[in-house]
């Protein structure tokens, strides 16, 4: 069957990879809720404390994330060559990379804390809680590099049970060390939110090290730890990678701003979209394991030589996604006011988000597509176009349109999303016809 709709024996195939990566983010979403709920037995301050260093912590560690799209992208492509002794020399890079990278990020970031969180509060309380809590989750820096590039090789061999498996078990131990570090337990000091973040950090060393011994066991007769990639071979990695590293920090970034600009138009607007993110990242995260599955089906047809399977793999999970996004739309639009009534205590603030919700909803279907094209294109070595296709969505378009409709010309939050609709959408499109030109089938990686 080559209709426009993946036939059973490959939509099993694309389950068979992206359901343990959407079982690992949910676990993820667990942990933040735990998390949240532990924390704000400890008040105001230290919930803004926590939250507040939690997303200065994803902005600081987006560079380091994107080392996994290259991991995964040669991974990949040395299976699909039959090179299968070779698959873990990726993964041997993007831990060099790790430490090489990591360590002199986690320095500079750990001594510019205290500066920079006087930007991020005024409130003298929260900035006292919240600074030792974001240095002790910045000490993860490496942990979260190799972790990322041990992910990246997981999917590119077919293995995301073992991500799976891992995650369940550090997020398990992250709400048990929770427990005891913030509240003292078992004889352990009580170190309130300073505790949530070491407990993070901790649990993420932990992974690092089920991670390790994972491969040990699975990846040895694949070059796990056996050479360091050559001086040359390791340029070509980083080369790859660093498109989706500066891509990773340029979204990161330009979420931070679009609170910013969000927060010039009004408090309840500020409250509003933090729910409609919140719930978008959330409701995505089955169209975001497809993605992660596409990246690996298109490296694997193009190892093999297979032009014509890896656009069609691109498509075939497409596909899926934007039937998933149609189905949640419908759902979305039926149901937005109960939901909005589930995180949103104030009736005026509901009536600000209940007209952006329903245009995301309808846009759902073609931002889930759209993000499994740019996976596709990772999976194929493209990653320099991926960048400036996000960045200069994100950055030439969307974020100055936003703060002209919104505090400028003064259309509120609902223009903004108007904007963002128009953005996403349009993204969308790009990315399809990109794919469909095929220049990337002749990426050489």
């Amino acid at each position: 069957m080559t209709g426009l709709f993946p036939d059973r024996q490959r939509r099993r195939a694309v389950w068979a990879l992206a359901l343990p990566i959407m079982g690992g983010m949910m676990s993820q979403n667990i942990l933040n809720l735990v998390d949240v709920a532990m924390v704000g037995h400890l008040g105001d301050a230290a919930l803004a404390a926590s939250g507040i260093g939690g997303f200065a912590n994803y902005l600081c560690i987006a560079f380091i994330i994107g080392l996994s799209a290259g991991v995964q992208a040669l991974a990949a492509r040395r299976l699909g060559e039959g090179r299968e002794t070779e698959t873990a020399v990726p993964l041997n890079g993007g831990l060099v990379l790790s430490v090489l990278l990591g360590l002199p990020l986690c320095v500079a970031l750990y001594f510019a804390t205290p500066w920079a969180f006087q930007w991020l509060t005024e409130d003298p309380e929260v900035a006292s809680l919240g600074t030792p809590y974001l240095q002790v989750r910045l000490l993860a820096m490496v942990a979260v590099g190799m972790n990322f590039s041990f992910r990246g090789y997981w999917s590119a061999v077919h293995m995301t049970g073992i991500y799976l498996r891992t995650l369940v078990i550090m997020h398990a131990v992250n709400i048990f060390l929770n427990w005891v570090l913030i509240f003292g337990k078992l004889g352990a000091p009580e170190l309130g939110v300073t505790g949530a973040g070491l407990a993070t950090t901790l649990s993420l060393y932990l992974g690092t090290g089920l991670y390790f011994w994972f491969a040990w066991r699975h990846a040895r007769g694949h070059g796990f730890l056996e050479r360091v990639p050559a001086r040359d071979t390791l340029l070509q990695q980083f080369r790859l990678s660093l498109p989706s590293s500066l891509q990773q920090l340029f979204f990161a970034g330009g979420l931070v701003a679009l609170v910013w600009i969000v927060g010039r138009i009004g408090t309840a607007e500020v409250a509003a979209v933090n729910v409609l993110m919140t719930f978008h990242i959330t409701a995505i995260l089955p169209a975001f394991g497809v993605a992660l599955a596409c990246t690996t089906l298109v490296g694997n047809a193009l190892g093999r030589g297979d032009e014509d399977d890896a656009a069609r793999w691109g498509w075939d999970c497409a596909a899926l996604t934007f039937a998933y996004g149609v189905v949640l739309s419908v759902a979305l639009v039926v149901f937005a006011e109960p939901i909005l009534a589930f995180f949103l205590k104030n009736p005026d603030t509901r009536e600000l988000a209940y007209w952006p919700m329903v245009l995301w909803a309808l846009m759902i279907g073609f931002d889930c597509a759209g993000m499994v094209l740019m996976n596709g294109l990772i999976g194929a070595g493209d990653t320099r176009r991926v960048m400036w296709i996000s960045v200069l969505a994100q950055w030439a378009f969307f974020l100055p349109a936003a703060w002209v409709v919104g505090p400028v010309m003064g259309f509120g939050l609902l223009g903004v999303w108007i904007v963002n609709g128009i953005y996403r959408g349009a993204q969308a499109v790009v990315l399809a016809w990109q794919w469909a030109a095929r220049r990337w089938a002749g990426i050489e990686i």
